[in-house]
């Protein structure tokens, strides 16, 4: 059924506007036009459903419930707020500081870790697979017992783990089934491409349900319908997830309007989740830059969580602890692209139930961390990098912290782990990015009165370079002037 709805603003754009200094006959027509209340009671009193004097009657008493409403509302001290959905957010409160300086508790059992890596590594028998899904999921269970696990392994293992918990977790986005850089998988087809097959949705036993879906790349639709969910669901995790970081651009209105501001402009809660692929591998200005500086730029009050994780195990934490305490704040993920099959990229089953989510990953490397001279603060995929050099130079006076959060700014920890370096060390921020790009300015501001020297691409009107080798070329500068 399709309704072809005539409307018209009876005051032009507000009620202080005057309409006729631009459309003076249609404000003419439309100021002789009667409202739809009028019309209505007219079409009733034809039909001698009500008189003439019981329809002012009528109108006159609502007008005195709205007077009488108004002069309570006046007499009265107090601000009443309804908050939105409150019935479902029984127990879910406001976030504050002691939110980000205490350990959620994230971790699980070493019998729970082990049992749900068997039903995701595994394939039923009888059906038929691509021979290089057979090869990838083999791979997959070898890292059992090889005890080391990839990036997708601990993401997989988040999911698993929330839903073995009851929660359910429903991951959208664009090619995010098998994953943009093909490293998730959550679905698989058989070879005859008749049937698929989801490991997420055969945990053995109850669960709550995984659900991962392909989207159009329609970013601005997409993301403010998954922000839409994550109000409706705060007891489930709902993640967005672009292909490349750089595209959520076309949401840019979502983040501005509703994820970074609806908590302190309505007092919304939401716990939605995005995926932002970032890192800058010489893939050019359209596929290298979540702009991480954007966000942070709009990060105040507890309103957002920014991370950039490094490892499998600190990536699985930042997903459950979403859920593992009684704040919902939206979680801004920048996750990696080359890592994904870094081989120094990886974390062990003692990582994900021991551990926890570290805000920053200090530097354990160092035998005397008071002897190093210089101190590299870094986030990102840039560390293995750094650590690479370091290592080839046998630079051992060189110290590199990994800042895995930066909103809120871990500064607490941040001024416990530098106790245990010499008050002189050189402080050294590097990064990828541009100058006027990343978080360098972001990080300096917090880092206070202390000196800080930044090191990154010069400032530039785009995030990255479009030849391959110019990439190549900065990217080098970056790393050799950090080592020194």
């Amino acid at each position: 059924m399709f309704i072809d709805l005539l409307s018209y603003r009876k005051y032009g754009h507000n009620e202080g506007d005057e309409p006729r200094f631009t459309q003076p006959k249609l404000y003419d027509i439309i100021a002789k036009h009667k409202n739809p209340r009028e019309i209505y009671a007219g079409k009733l009193i034809s039909q001698g459903v009500l008189t003439q004097l019981e329809y002012e009657t009528r109108v006159a008493d609502f007008h005195k419930v709205l007077d009488q409403a108004y002069e309570t509302a006046n007499e009265s001290t107090q601000l009443n707020i309804q908050l939105f959905l409150e019935e479902n957010y029984k127990g879910i409160r406001f976030p504050k500081a002691e939110d980000f300086e205490t350990i959620a508790n994230t971790k699980i059992s070493k019998e729970m870790f082990l049992e749900l890596a068997e039903k995701i590594t595994s394939l039923p028998k009888d059906k038929h697979f691509y021979n290089k899904t057979v090869r990838l999921f083999s791979q997959r269970a070898g890292m059992i017992k090889d005890d080391s696990y990839d990036w997708a392994m601990g993401e997989l293992m988040a999911y698993a783990s929330l839903a073995k918990e009851n929660y359910p977790v429903r991951l959208s986005g664009q090619d995010s089934e098998r994953g943009t850089f093909s490293h998730r998988h959550a679905e698989i087809i058989t070879e005859d491409g008749e049937e698929k097959y989801f490991p997420l949705k055969n945990l053995g036993g109850e669960h709550a349900m995984v659900r991962v879906y392909n989207s159009p790349l329609n970013e601005y639709g997409v993301l403010g319908f998954e922000y839409g969910y994550s109000l409706a669901n705060p007891f489930g995790l709902t993640i967005w997830e672009a292909q490349f970081g750089d595209f959520f651009n076309v949401g840019q209105v979502i983040v501005d309007q509703y994820i970074s501001a609806a908590q302190e402009k309505w007092g919304v809660k939401s716990g939605l989740v995005m995926f932002l692929p970032h890192g800058y591998e010489g893939q050019g200005a359209e596929h290298s830059s979540g702009r991480i500086e954007r966000f942070l730029n709009l990060c105040a009050n507890f309103n957002m969580q920014v991370v950039n994780p490094t490892t499998p195990a600190n990536h699985f934490h930042a997903i459950r602890r979403q859920l593992h305490r009684d704040i919902r704040v939206p979680l801004i993920a920048f996750t990696p692209k080359s890592l994904l099959r870094h081989p120094d990229c990886t974390s062990t089953i003692a990582d994900f139930t021991e551990g926890h989510f570290q805000e920053i990953i200090a530097d354990n490397s160092l035998k005397s961390l008071s002897k190093a001279t210089k101190l590299l603060l870094c986030s990102g995929k840039i560390y293995y990098e750094l650590d690479a050099a370091r290592k080839e130079a046998n630079a051992d006076h060189l110290s590199i912290i990994r800042i895995e959060q930066l909103y809120p700014f871990p500064a607490k920890q941040l001024q416990k782990i530098l106790k245990n370096y010499s008050k002189d060390i050189k402080l050294v921020w590097v990064q990828e990015e541009p100058l006027n790009m990343g978080a360098a300015l972001f990080v300096k501001h917090w880092i206070g009165d202390r000196s800080l020297q930044i090191i990154s691409r010069p400032s530039s009107g785009v995030t990255a370079e479009g030849l391959t080798a110019l990439h190549k070329i900065h990217q080098a500068e970056i790393i050799k002037e950090a080592i020194q």
